[in-house]
């Protein structure tokens, strides 16, 4: 990467914050329960490339994928010749990027990192990136501003977040009332698949913004109780969710009924219709 990466970062006192840090050291091992990995290659593989598509990624392009994950969008992106960061709050699945993009033959860059407070200089890149990631930052409005300090004017912002109407948002609904109440300031993450949250997120920071509700077709499993399994085996906050009240039987099964019933509302056919939106704008003052 180019020396304007590794430049000072803005200012992040607000970081120094012992509540902010525990949370996300929070947020950090939830997401290392499980495996994620097997989410993003087994279930919703075909958003990565979706959006770098979308972004119009081109070989020699500087891209940053915030909250990449195991690299679902970065890896095709590298594999288009572009010179990408993978950056992810979570450890654990920098490991597991680092292992699918060798896989595949994909160079790129993994970095840990917050996507509230981006350890990287203002307007390091033509993309900044996010699929189905920067949506479970807990601070909505730190976090675009991150996106846009990055990106060079005239750069390229491109999202793929759950709508709160489809069936993740949906999902996220029915585990709230067994989750532990989020943290004062919180922001529930499925509102990034709001047209109207994000703009007002970004504001006049950004020009030609295209907002499209779009469908993932997700034909992994036969039966709404094999979606269950697999989320309460596979999925962080799925299995923190159960985790929550795992001393409760009752509650346990409750829950177990409540996901097995809104997978039954979706699934026909063997297939299930995943609503997200997809983001896409410019810098502006390019």
């Amino acid at each position: 990467m180019s020396e304007a990466n590794d430049a000072a970062p803005a200012d992040r006192a607000d970081q120094a914050d012992p509540a902010d840090q525990a949370l996300k050291a929070k947020h950090r091992a939830m997401w290392a329960l499980g495996d994620y990995p097997a989410v993003a290659t087994d279930v919703i593989a075909a958003l990565g490339p979706v959006l770098v598509e979308a972004c119009g990624i081109q070989a020699g392009d500087r891209v940053l994928d915030v909250a990449a994950g195991s690299g679902n969008a970065a890896v095709p992106a590298a594999l288009l010749g572009a010179d990408v960061v993978a950056s992810d709050l979570t450890p654990e699945l920098l490991e597991a990027g680092r292992r699918f993009a060798a896989e595949r033959g994909a160079q790129l860059e993994w970095r840990e990192a917050d996507a509230e407070a981006l350890p990287f200089g203002d307007g390091s890149f033509d993309t900044v990136m996010s699929c189905v990631g920067v949506m479970f930052a807990p601070h909505h409005q730190r976090t675009a501003d991150e996106l846009v300090r990055v990106v060079r004017p005239g750069g390229t912002i491109g999202l793929v977040n759950w709508t709160p109407e489809g069936f993740i948002g949906q999902m996220f609904a029915t585990m709230r009332p067994y989750a532990p109440a989020p943290p004062p300031g919180a922001s529930p993450p499925p509102l990034w698949g709001s047209e109207e949250h994000v703009r007002e997120l970004f504001g006049d920071r950004v020009s030609g913004l295209e907002a499209q509700r779009r469908a993932l077709r997700v034909d992994r499993f036969a039966r709404p109780e094999d979606f269950r399994e697999f989320f309460k085996t596979c999925y962080g906050p799925t299995i923190a969710t159960y985790r929550a009240v795992g001393d409760d039987p009752e509650r346990v099964a409750a829950l177990d009924t409540a996901l097995a019933e809104l997978a039954g509302r979706y699934l026909a056919d063997g297939a299930m219709e995943w609503e997200y939106l997809l983001v896409t704008a410019e810098r502006a003052g390019g």
